[in-house]
């Protein structure tokens, strides 16, 4: 799936949320859910498509209806830091704007 497919899934309805994933070195990473599935946003030629932050996902996304629900996902952190986990504690979701908060 591409930038373009979310745009189309929005204009009739199907999409249902989009996550915005936090990874360690200040990568994001866009995914979509369709029909109940979750789908990784891909460029054309295939390879993921990686963001630089908050701002950089809403701007591509200015277009979307406000009503898409829009989620940054954090895992967990001492996981990302030092590799261990305490457990299955599962990733942080903060609902978040689809606009500027500015």
């Amino acid at each position: 799936m591409n930038i373009q497919d979310i745009y189309e899934y929005a204009s009739v309805g199907d999409l249902q949320a989009l996550e915005l994933l936090s990874l360690e070195g200040g990568i994001y990473l866009l995914q979509a859910q369709v029909d109940g599935q979750i789908h990784s946003i891909r460029m054309q030629d295939g390879t993921m498509l990686r963001l630089r932050s908050v701002t950089h996902a809403r701007e591509l996304l200015e277009g979307l209806p406000a009503t898409v629900p829009f989620h940054l996902v954090h895992c967990e952190v001492h996981t990302e830091m030092c590799g261990c986990s305490l457990g299955t504690t599962p990733p942080f979701r903060e609902p978040i704007p689809l606009g500027s908060a500015w």
